[in-house]
């Protein structure tokens, strides 16, 4: 006799979950480690802006096709990403706009 946790487990997972977490776990140690050193060092300057603001867009809308259609590998690794997205996005605003634009030496 399988125990409830894991009776749960058999009966909620299917391969395609099983990949949907693979896919979602390699995706995000994919993308986490460069967010995290472009949120440190605020180096923004390889980042092209319209290339990652289609990223971000896409990210937003697997979020809410994974919620709709209860997909949860889909929709946690892009709320993960987008979370991500949104932080460099701030900095890359803030890089471009307002620290290029006040004078040297200040």
């Amino acid at each position: 006799m399988k125990s409830p946790g894991l009776q749960f487990f058999y009966e909620t997972m299917d391969f395609a979950n099983i990949f949907g977490w693979c896919a979602s776990t390699c995706m995000i140690l994919g993308y986490l480690p460069q967010a995290v050193v472009t949120i440190r060092t605020r180096d923004t300057d390889g980042i092209a802006m319209p290339t990652f603001i289609m990223m971000g867009l896409g990210s937003l809308f697997f979020v809410i096709q994974g919620i709709l259609i209860g997909n949860w590998p889909l929709a946690v690794t892009n709320i993960i990403t987008l979370a991500c997205s949104v932080a460099i996005f701030s900095i890359k605003i803030y890089n471009d706009y307002f620290r290029k634009k006040r004078p040297r030496g200040l």
